[in-house]
């Protein structure tokens, strides 16, 4: 599993209203295309997607899919995150300048 893809994917505001929609309870496609308002070929797209990069998992129910998020995709989506904090809280903010040769602007003789 990877946490970039993870993060991709879930940065498409439908397909994140999808995902929240899931950690409150199982849907299938018509259910979430009910609630969301959208066409359900949208949302089976979406969740295909989602489906791919690990994010959701489904289980047969009869003849409709119910969607679930994966335990995890969310572990390592909290880790990343958690990562993330921890490096910019330890970044150090007066170090020098990049590698970037930048210099101070010409001052202009007049």
């Amino acid at each position: 599993m990877d946490a970039a893809l993870l993060i991709r994917v879930m940065g498409e505001p439908m397909r994140y209203q999808i995902f929240r929609l899931l950690l409150q309870q199982k849907h299938c496609v018509r259910s979430l295309s009910k609630k969301l308002g959208v066409s359900e070929s949208a949302v089976s797209q979406h969740l295909r997607l989602m489906r791919q990069a690990g994010l959701v998992y489904g289980e047969k129910y009869g003849y409709h899919t119910h969607y679930f998020p994966d335990p995890d995709a969310i572990s390592l989506l909290v880790s990343t995150f958690l990562q993330i904090q921890a490096q910019s809280q330890e970044l150090n903010r007066d170090a020098g300048t990049c590698q970037c040769e930048f210099q101070q602007p010409a001052t202009h003789k007049g």
